[in-house]
């Protein structure tokens, strides 16, 4: 159940950063928006998530994994269901800004929750099937889209803003992190939950910490062994990213380019979300028999030539094939980066860093759908678009490689 409810945690928080991509043209009839400002509304989930993480993951450090997943997803709901009647163009900034900073925690926290729930020998492969949550959200987010398409964007929002009851699981069914708990000295209850998760605890075991930092501290994310560490991964998290979502979010649009209507665009990508399942299912299989750099970096490989096929693409034929092979590649790489991530520092900053992360990432998200939106305002050519887009992959293939393994390390 534990698995469950964050893996659940995981759908939502994809299905909000997508929902309204897919009902973008009523959205735009609504408010009458040209492309440039539509980028600008679906990035303004992502534009209020980045201070959202950086204030949520040191929180997290200090307070516990569990009571930010709660707090986080219990007002995000509230503020997304105030977006859902916003009267103009700014109030609907303004809401989705604000929904964005809301569910910056439970997206921050969710890896690095989980992973610290698990034992070593699990922790590769379960959390990778953790990032499956992702096409889930996404078909989920097409089907309804598609259901309630007639009923406008309003409808849509809605459903968005109710996923957060969600919340109620949560509490009910998973712990504290038990490496949390003890970096507080809270040893009692370290020992309960790891009990709870079925690990044999002799009564009055006390936990070691190694290398035990100021919980929380953004500060020490940039000294010692740790500087180069952030530098590369706040890199790596940005250029990937965009080669991800910077196509994503204007996938339906340049679909449509090519000749494909809006419903026959949105089939598309659900079946392209499908393809990401046994992406993540090999990933998972893999990371934990070779690691996590030895999948990570030919799996961003094979999603950047992909990347080229699709872009010049002269046939629907080959344009879903290579569109399937770069949601296989590029989404298994994504479950090893997740885990991965989330491994890189010890247990007193890794919501931090994991924060930081996450912080780099949205800036990406961010900026890439009004650059992508500007590059389509101009009537740059398709190919010339996808290709734009594919070179972050390129740059994140290089800079992950000096990152270190961390396949079969316990957490510090």
């Amino acid at each position: 159940m534990i698995a469950l409810a964050l893996f659940m945690a995981f759908v939502i928080e994809s299905w909000e950063q997508l929902a309204l991509v897919y009902v973008s043209a009523d959205l735009g009839d609504a408010f009458a928006l040209d492309a440039g400002r539509i980028g600008w509304v679906l990035s303004a989930v992502a534009l209020g998530m980045i201070p959202g993480a950086l204030v949520w993951g040191p929180v997290a450090d200090r307070i516990g994994r569990r009571s930010v997943c709660l707090w986080s997803l219990g007002s995000y709901g509230a503020v997304a269901l105030a977006s859902a009647f916003s009267p103009n163009f700014t109030t609907l900034m303004m809401t989705r800004v604000l929904s964005g900073m809301a569910l910056a925690g439970i997206y921050t926290v969710t890896f690095p929750y989980f992973l610290e729930l698990l034992p070593v020998r699990l922790r590769g492969r379960a959390a990778v099937y953790l990032s499956i949550g992702w096409p889930i959200g996404v078909l989920a987010a097409v089907g309804v889209t598609q259901a309630l398409s007639g009923m406008g964007w309003h409808v849509v929002a809605v459903a968005s803003a109710l996923a957060a009851l969600w919340v109620f699981a949560i509490r009910a069914w998973v712990p504290e992190s038990p490496y949390w708990l003890a970096a507080r000295g809270r040893h009692a209850e370290a020992r309960a939950v790891l009990r709870k998760l079925g690990a044999e605890v002799p009564e009055g075991t006390r936990f070691t910490i190694v290398e035990p930092e100021r919980a929380g501290n953004p500060l020490a994310l940039l000294r010692g062994r740790l500087l180069r560490i952030t530098v590369l991964m706040l890199i790596v998290n940005f250029a990937f990213n965009w080669g991800y979502w910077g196509l994503q979010t204007w996938l339906p649009t340049l679909l449509m380019e090519k000749g494909l209507s809006m419903s026959s665009s949105l089939g598309f990508v659900a079946l392209s979300a499908l393809f990401m399942i046994p992406g993540y299912v090999s990933a998972s299989y893999l990371t934990g028999r070779f690691g996590r750099k030895k999948v990570f970096l030919p799996y961003v490989a094979a999603a950047a030539v992909s990347g080229v096929l699709f872009a010049y693409s002269g046939s629907l034929t080959q344009l879903y094939a290579a569109n399937f092979a770069l949601s296989f590649f590029s989404l298994g790489a994504w479950g090893v980066w997740n885990t991965w991530n989330g491994e890189f520092y010890p247990t007193a900053l890794r919501a931090t860093g994991y924060s930081w992360a996450t912080a780099a990432q949205l800036i990406s998200t961010s900026v890439a759908p009004s650059a992508v939106g500007y590059l389509l305002a101009r009537a740059t050519g398709f190919s010339s678009t996808v290709l734009f887009i594919t070179a972050f992959l390129v740059v994140a293939l290089v800079v992950a490689v000096p990152l270190p393994e961390t396949e079969g390390r316990d957490l510090e």
